[in-house]
């Protein structure tokens, strides 16, 4: 479809929706970019759009919606707002960034979805992808507008997309070449209503593939196994259960890829940098995609025992006598925290805390028995946690006055073959702007005290 005199207006004014006004305006289209925010709160994303595009700040009027020959959504816009179904209703089509972006996109896309994991799977491929083909690109929900790029990824790239639900939602002909998804879990029924409808979603990213493309699910969730019957793709599985059916298991601390009854080792489980069983199912995932477009066995061993894992998620930092650090600042809440915990298989050096807000911590240290050797409590929430901790019956910890004292006790407390371990269950903003900063300094107090980091 050419937009060349096209009246497009774009909903959104987020980093995709500029994005995809951006794009639209260079392929001659006459766009209008809105947002909800009143114009004060949109100054820094007005000097990002070029200087020709519309700009309605605030309330959009149903007339000013009807002129337009489509409506392009940024992710943060839900489809179900009442001038997008009118607009709908009066036959103007309506499709998402994403959409828009890969038609335009000439390279073969990998594209990944799921609950949990999809970023950190999403870095493990674009390794292991630019290891391969350095012409290989990653996009979409991963913080890089995939309308920001779809025009410059060399069509002999390769195109490593992470797909949300809200991305999926808008799809039309978007067509990956490999999709995979990696787990169902209760979320984002806010915006969409039932599990039912978040899993139909979902399933939207193979839903125009063909028997010459690729599907890639797991087979330890009944949701994802169910998906199976619905795909005209050929269906791989990755598994920590099953070590029959076509593509990737982990049996015996390894993995092993399985392909048309030939079965091969890949590697071991203690070659990766980064821990836990869910990062495990990432990198199965990562291996098989890897693989069905081409990339050899080698490669893909050699980029996965290279990662150590997406910024302040189980980061993986260094090695300093022995003691092994990890990063895991984006862990916010409790859930998050013991996810972390229960990844790492050694004793472990515990940083934790922040902004107090009003959480219960109670089963997150319940899981600290047999892991956490001692805990170094951070910030306003201390005495929360210190009246959590008594109550639990776990009295190795220890209230800092500051962050940088916790990371140098906790270095001068660790052993070798011990874990030094940032997971602080709160949020940041009473030390720090946000979790990266908060990352960021631990990160560079660790690598200070030693040349090799």
């Amino acid at each position: 479809m050419s937009f060349k005199g096209k009246k497009v207006l774009v909903c959104g004014m987020a980093r995709s929706g500029i994005a995809a006004a951006n794009l639209l305006t260079e392929e001659g289209a006459i766009v209008t970019i809105s947002d909800s925010k009143p114009i004060e709160q949109l100054e820094e994303a007005i000097k990002k759009v070029v200087t020709n595009i519309k700009i309605i700040a605030g309330k959009i009027t149903d007339d000013e919606v009807m002129i337009h020959d489509m409506l392009v959504l940024s992710p943060g816009v839900p489809a179900n707002l009442d001038y997008i179904q009118k607009a709908r209703g009066a036959g103007i089509p309506v499709i998402g960034e994403f959409e828009l972006a890969s038609r335009f996109c000439k390279a073969p896309v990998l594209a990944i979805t799921g609950t949990n994991g999809k970023t950190t799977t999403t870095a493990m491929l674009d390794e292991i992808m630019k290891a391969h083909n350095p012409l290989s690109e990653m996009v979409g929900n991963v913080g890089i507008a995939f309308s920001e790029r779809a025009k410059k990824i060399d069509p002999r790239g390769i195109c490593v997309a992470e797909v949300s639900s809200f991305q999926l939602e808008t799809i039309d002909t978007f067509k990956p070449k490999v999709s995979a998804i990696l787990n169902f879990a209760l979320d984002h029924l806010d915006r969409h209503g039932s599990f039912e409808n978040y899993v139909n979603i979902k399933a939207r990213i193979f839903e125009n593939q063909d028997e010459f493309d690729y599907l890639v699910l797991n087979y330890d969730n009944a949701d994802c196994r169910e998906l199976a019957l619905r795909s005209k793709a050929r269906v791989l599985w990755f598994s920590r259960s099953n070590y029959k059916l076509d593509g990737i298991f982990l049996k015996d601390n390894a993995f092993y890829l399985n392909i048309d009854g030939e079965t091969k080792k890949i590697l071991e489980a203690s070659d990766l940098k980064i821990v836990g069983s869910h990062n495990y199912e990432n990198a199965m995932t990562a291996m098989i995609m890897a693989y069905v477009i081409g990339t050899p066995m080698d490669l893909i061993s050699e980029s996965l025992k290279n990662f150590g894992g997406v910024s302040h998620r189980m980061e993986y930092v260094c090695t300093i006598n022995g003691v092994t650090y990890y990063n895991d600042s984006k862990a916010t809440n409790p859930e998050s925290a013991i996810k972390a915990v229960q990844s790492i298989d050694r004793p472990t050096i515990l940083i934790g805390g922040g902004c107090d807000k009003g959480t219960d911590y109670t089963s997150w240290i319940k899981n600290f028995a047999g892991i956490v050797r001692k805990f170094y409590i951070i910030g306003e929430v201390s005495d929360t946690l210190e009246r959590a901790c008594i109550e639990q019956k776990f009295y190795d910890y220890e209230k800092m006055s500051c962050f940088e004292e916790a990371v140098h006790e906790a270095m001068k407390e660790a052993k070798s073959g011990e874990a030094v371990l940032l997971s602080p269950a709160c949020a940041s903003l009473d030390m720090f702007a946000n979790y990266e900063e908060r990352g960021n300094l631990f990160k560079k107090i660790i690598k200070s005290n030693s040349k090799n980091c």
